[in-house]
């Protein structure tokens, strides 16, 4: 089985929502699902068929989230250096917009665009892998070809 490489909050973050899940979540279905049952007719009650539709989609999450973490390779990049890999800080610079971007290349799990965190098979990612801080970077996206440039690389 391949390695998933994580960064430590990233891990943290998986292991605290498998917590929650079964030791909030999943009693609390199990318990609606008792009540509903109390209640009659199993083929007619909607409180049932949604209380197992939810049982489902927990015991689903639970099931991926151990095997994602079972394959964890957490990378701390506060121990590495140099060019751009897995955990840096990235600041880039649009050439054509000159709009500055900062993300963070992440594992895929871990990965909210939104609050910054790059999952590492992007395009943009792969793209930045092995540069360093004054290169220029082309990069496909489906909006066309976009230009950067790397203006500050931070493990932290």
């Amino acid at each position: 089985m391949e390695k998933l490489p994580m960064t430590p909050t990233g891990f943290a973050a998986l292991e605290a929502e498998l917590k929650l899940l079964k030791s909030v979540e999943r009693p609390a279905v199990i318990q609606a699902i008792a009540e509903a049952r109390e209640l009659g007719d199993l083929k007619e009650n909607a409180e049932y068929h949604s209380a197992r539709e939810k049982q489902g989609f927990i015991e689903g999450r639970i099931k991926e989230l151990e095997a994602v973490l079972s394959l964890a390779d957490v990378i701390d990049p506060k121990k590495l250096s140099g060019a751009i890999k897995f955990g840096a800080k990235v600041t880039l610079v649009d050439e054509d917009t000159d709009e500055e971007k900062t993300w963070q290349i992440v594992g895929e799990h871990e990965a909210k665009i939104e609050a910054g965190l790059l999952n590492i098979k992007s395009p943009i990612a792969r793209a930045l892998i092995g540069k360093e801080e004054g290169d220029s970077v082309e990069v496909r996206t489906p909006g066309g070809i976009r230009s950067y440039e790397v203006l500050e690389i931070a493990f932290s």
